[in-house]
């Protein structure tokens, strides 16, 4: 047998076994058995889909799963009979545990009554797409209203109510139709000209009052930003002069009043010098003469 052919038969015999014992190292780890490890659980009530704000928790809304004792979710329910039909105060999706803040009282029904806060009221306002700021404005934002009076002799627009809350956007049909799955032949829907609000009994009044007599205007603002909004409003004549011309700002810068003059000091002329060289006896010098 040649050297080529030697060398052939050690690697043939190396790969065999190698096979063989990775093979047998295999069987011998598949025979062990798994040790399954027990995690102390409890059952926590979950949502089985998203549910919106308001909506009425029933017994197929929800379900029940094993949660692990060490990290159990504060205020939750281990019961389903716990949450059904209570409301819903703020949205959840899907496999989220149910706790006591996000459902209303059994007594207090569902809908959008248990969301308003004690002392406050809920009020809706008619909107299209530039008052309703483009379709931005959505459950949670903060906006103020700006209403706008016209009168024969002038026309006043002024921020009536500031930093309002949004509760809804949309009227409760429009929420339905949003949560059932669109067919086929489905047309697209306009946008809901409805916008509910969360106000105090006076500013209610407010915006009562400017929808009466005005047109009025949301304006979104920042939800960090918590200042009120003090502004004296504008009027026409703050934006035409008297001929109906637009009003510019002029700057008017003072003029520097100019210096008074320097007087100024002549000097005389400077006097000739004459240098003379002057030699007596031995002795010789210099001297000067004005």
């Amino acid at each position: 047998m040649d050297r080529r052919k030697r060398h052939l038969a050690v690697i043939c015999v190396a790969v065999v076994t190698a096979a063989l014992a990775s093979f047998g190292m295999y069987l011998t780890i598949k025979r062990i058995p798994v040790r399954e490890v027990e995690v102390a659980s409890h059952f926590v009530v979950v949502a089985a889909r998203p549910l919106p704000t308001g909506v009425r928790v029933t017994a197929d809304d929800v379900k029940r799963v094993p949660w692990p004792a060490s990290a159990m979710v504060s205020a939750s329910f281990s019961t389903v009979d716990a949450v059904v039909n209570r409301g819903l105060l703020a949205p959840v999706v899907e496999n989220e545990p149910l706790t006591d803040s996000k459902l209303a009282r059994a007594e207090a029904g569902a809908g959008l009554p248990p969301i308003i806060k004690p002392g406050m009221r809920a009020m809706s306002v008619k909107v299209n797409d530039v008052i309703g700021v483009a379709g931005f404005i959505d459950s949670g934002t903060r906006v103020d209203l700006v209403v706008t009076i016209r009168k024969k002799d002038d026309t006043l627009s002024r921020t009536v109510v500031s930093n309002v809350e949004v509760l809804t956007a949309g009227t409760r049909f429009d929420q339905q139709q949003q949560q059932r799955p669109k067919a086929k032949d489905s047309k697209p829907t306009s946008p809901s000209p409805v916008v509910t609000l969360l106000v105090t009994p006076e500013d209610a009044e407010r915006i009562a009052l400017a929808q009466a007599e005005g047109q009025i205007m949301l304006v979104l603002r920042n939800p960090l930003d918590t200042t009120p909004t003090a502004t004296t409003g504008v009027r026409t004549a703050a934006l035409l002069g008297p001929g109906g011309e637009p009003v510019h700002e002029v700057v008017k810068t003072p003029r520097a009043r100019p210096a008074p003059p320097v007087a100024q000091v002549v000097e005389p002329p400077a006097r000739r010098t004459y240098t003379y060289e002057a030699i007596r006896a031995a002795k010789r010098s210099e001297e000067v003469v004005r």
